[in-house]
């Protein structure tokens, strides 16, 4: 029999005990940033940006 079968899982407490306000998302920071730009740039260097990188596509 599968590990994965056995092992019980209770998703609804997980969520009940970190969205305690029915978020499941954190606030926003209020930042914005030129997502497709920084997504194509971190395609071509073949990794994740920097926060240094990432700050030069930031929405004034």
């Amino acid at each position: 029999m599968l590990a994965m079968a056995e092992k019980v899982t209770e998703y609804a407490h997980d969520i009940a005990y970190y969205a305690k306000d029915s978020r499941l998302t954190e606030p926003s920071d209020g930042k914005r940033y030129e997502w497709r730009k920084m997504i194509e740039l971190a395609k071509e260097l073949g990794r994740p940006l920097t926060d240094e990188e990432a700050e030069e596509f930031m929405v004034k």
